[in-house]
């Protein structure tokens, strides 16, 4: 079953790219979380789509938001991943495909391209899916989080 803006995001408890063990519930408590699933490391595409992210990171952490990338690829990838291209953000070690379930990401030849804005409360906030505009996801993110953070600050000066 597809997840919706309003849902609430699954949570995962999964190994990073520096052997950590990191769990979304727990990075709820304190920012938004920009979730990214990618086919591969080092592919043109999905480096691309990282690349973007980092050189968005500022206005990332400018929103209070937190980037994490999910493929199947293992830590060591990731690492070396993360180290060839300079990457501030977590990568998260999907091998058996459990959190990309979680989140309906499946696809018949090549993993989806798929990022979800989770708002601090657990809910999914913004879905963007696809495969070959993957520099495109860190806007459709960033975006989203403005849009968190307007509402939020609308709330505030109603109460």
């Amino acid at each position: 079953m597809a997840l919706n803006i309003g849902d609430t995001a699954p949570d995962f408890e999964a190994s990073t790219d520096s052997g950590a063990s990191i769990k979304l519930s727990e990075l709820l408590k304190e920012k938004e979380v920009v979730l990214y699933f990618y086919p591969k490391d080092e592919t043109p595409g999905c480096t691309a789509e990282a690349c973007s992210f980092r050189d968005h990171w500022d206005d990332i952490k400018e929103l209070g938001a937190e980037v994490i990338g999910v493929s199947s690829d293992s830590t060591d990838s990731h690492k070396k991943f993360k180290d060839h291209h300079k990457l501030q953000f977590t990568l998260v070690s999907d091998p058996e495909k459990e959190i990309r379930r979680k989140y309906d990401v499946k696809g018949s030849i090549l993993p989806p391209r798929t990022t979800f804005v989770i708002s601090r409360y657990g809910k999914i906030a913004h879905v963007y899916n696809s495969q070959m505009n993957a520099k495109h996801h860190v806007d459709e993110a960033i975006s989203a989080l403005k849009k968190i953070r307007e509402d939020a600050e609308r709330q505030a000066s109603q109460q």
